[in-house]
């Protein structure tokens, strides 16, 4: 495998252990299926550049999924985490990242941001 190769399932790995640690949950949305919505979108998300269509699914499938406040909550949390203990995730690539997919999240993805306002 390849050095950008190794490096990108190296995230993967570490965005999927981060995400089975930090929240346990009832609600529908899990940070498995966060993850897994986003796994496509870690190229973008530590280089930034072209957003794969695969990227722009998993963001439109994870938004119709979290239809509770649980739900948008739980995701909130999830990508916030990640944000903090990853390293190579850019925070303006995540930022841009809903955007660049049409589609519009009530809350900023940021380390900085508190979850328990979204609604």
């Amino acid at each position: 495998m390849s050095g950008g190769g190794a490096k990108v399932l190296l995230v993967a790995v570490v965005i999927a252990m981060v995400a089975s640690v930090f929240l346990k949950t009832e609600s529908a949305v899990t940070c498995q299926l966060v993850v897994s919505s986003l796994t496509p979108c870690t190229s973008f998300l530590i280089k930034g550049g072209h957003v794969p269509k695969a990227c722009c699914n998993g963001v439109k499938s994870l938004y119709k999924d979290a239809d509770t406040v649980t739900d948008r909550q739980t995701a909130c949390r999830c990508m916030e985490q990640a944000a903090l203990m990853l390293p190579g995730i850019n925070i303006d690539h995540a930022t841009d990242l809903p955007g660049k997919c049409d589609v519009y999240i009530p809350y900023e993805i940021s380390p900085l941001f508190n979850c328990s306002t979204v609604q």
